[in-house]
This record gives C-alpha cells, structure tokens and sequence, in this order.
C-alpha cells in the first residue's frame, strides 16, 4: 500500500472496525479472541497439533483420531443356563484400556439358575459366582463405561449379545473379521481366525493354554494389542469409507472482511450515524 495509507492508519478500516465494535454490541457478531492462522482452528485441533509438532493451520487440517482413554477392549465369558445349559448367560466380564490396564473385572450372577458352568472354556466355577455382582448390576454398571468409546473385542457380537446391548457399528473395532490381520498373519482374508491364532502369528504368545479355562483378562489385552498392531491402517481405511462431510457455515468472524464495503451496511450504521 502506499506510504501513510498502511490498514492500520486507513479510514477505511477505522470505519470498518467502529462498525464491527458495534455489531459486536449488538450480538450480531462474534468477537474475535485470536489471531493468526490458528485463530479458527478447534481447541482440539491445536492441540492435537502441538502433540505432533504442526502449526495451528496444519493441525485443523490434520486427520482426527480419538485419544487413547477412548478406547477400551471387552471379553466376556458366558455359562450355560436354561433346558440342557443351551442358554448362553453371562458371568464374567473384563474390560481393558488403550495400555492393557484393568478398567473393569468382575463375576456375574446370571440370572436363571446355572446348569453348565462350561469350566474348560469359561474358567467359571460355582465358587466364583458366590457372591458375585447381579446381571442388571453389573451391566448398568459396564454399559457406563462402553458409553462414548470405541470398542475393541474378538467376535464381539457375543459379547454384546450376553450384555443384551447393541454398539454404535462405527464405535466397533472387531478383530475376528478384519483382512489386515489376516493378511499379517498369513491366513486368508475371509477366514475367521481365532484369537488364539492371531495372538500366535502375530503377537508370538500362547493365549487360552490348559484346561482350567479362558481369562477373559487376557484375552481382552491381547485383542487391544491386535488392534494397536493394524490401528493406523484400519482407522485411515474406515475414514476413507466414509462419506464426506458437508461444509461447516462460515464462522462471522472469518467472513467480517466482506462488511469492509460500505454497500454492506444499512444506513443506520454508516459512520455518519456512529
């Protein structure tokens, strides 16, 4: 610009900003907090940024994942209740955070009367459901922490179906059918492996061993630990499945500049009038 008429110095823009002060007064403008080229980016976004090391500008464009305590592994291990033990019931029910720690472990008292504790697989005894937590009780209580995660389980329908609940599709991450696991681990892609395979080929660790029974504690842990394993690839595969989102409306505070023309304001607030 020429000498003396910089933006800061210009009547023009002296005048736009009395206007905008006036909007602002009015409520009919959001005022501006920052500036910069991450003045519009989300708090999320920046700092998720910082993290990785970009600018403000790059990280709002930066791909989003959820941060780690949003996600948590379950198994549960079910008896037999009902004519013959048919009736699958829940009795244990572990669930495990991003690291593997322990988020949530207890026994649960089904509820109709056990006919087939199912030992070998299940590892549940009639001691361990002395005293154990009810059903309804335990699952208010596990339901509150599957709330607003992404799940990760091993054919993680059962363990749902033992919950009697139903997962948001895109809050689910199950191991038991995704192809880059299989294809790590040499199986083939439409085959169901099973978790004590994945863990053999992939993790290099015997899982389910012995006859005293599945650990529901262990075999959530090793499902997280397959999930960590393919994490990057089966987010960004899941996102690009997505469809693309609609535009967000222009914030007023970015689109301000264009009340730099006097043919944008009504006569009241020209400056003759301020």
């Amino acid at each position: 610009p020429p000498q003396g008429r910089g933006k800061k110095s210009s009547r023009r823009h002296q005048r736009f900003q009395e206007r905008r002060a006036l909007l602002e007064r009015r409520g009919l403008l959001r005022p501006r907090r920052r500036q910069g080229p991450a003045a519009h980016a989300s708090p999320e976004a920046l700092l998720h940024g910082r993290e990785r090391g970009l600018p403000g500008g790059e990280a709002a464009r930066a791909p989003q994942r959820p941060r780690p305590a949003k996600y948590v592994a379950i198994d549960c291990e079910m008896v037999g209740t009902g004519p013959r033990g048919q009736r699958s019931e829940l009795a244990r029910c572990s669930v495990v955070g991003y690291d593997g720690h322990v988020v949530y472990d207890k026994y649960v008292r089904p509820q109709l009367p056990v006919v087939d504790y199912r030992t070998r697989w299940s590892g549940v005894t009639r001691r361990h459901l002395k005293g154990a937590i009810p059903f309804r009780a335990a699952r208010a209580e596990i339901l509150k922490i599957l709330k607003d995660k992404i799940v990760v389980g091993h054919a993680i329908h059962n363990d749902f179906q033992a919950l009697k609940y139903f997962h948001p599709k895109e809050r689910t991450r199950d191991t038991s059918c995704i192809p880059l696991l299989n294809q790590k681990a040499g199986i083939p892609v439409k085959a169901n492996a099973s978790l004590k395979s994945l863990a053999k080929h992939l993790l290099h660790k015997n899982i389910q061993v012995g006859c005293k029974g599945h650990s529901s504690v262990e075999d959530a842990q090793t499902t997280m630990e397959l999930y960590r394993l393919v994490e990057v690839e089966w987010e960004e595969e899941l996102a690009s499945s997505l469809p693309p989102r609609p535009p967000s409306p222009p914030s007023p505070v970015a689109d301000s500049a264009q009340y730099m023309d006097d043919r944008y304001w009504p006569a009241d607030l020209n400056a003759d009038n301020l």
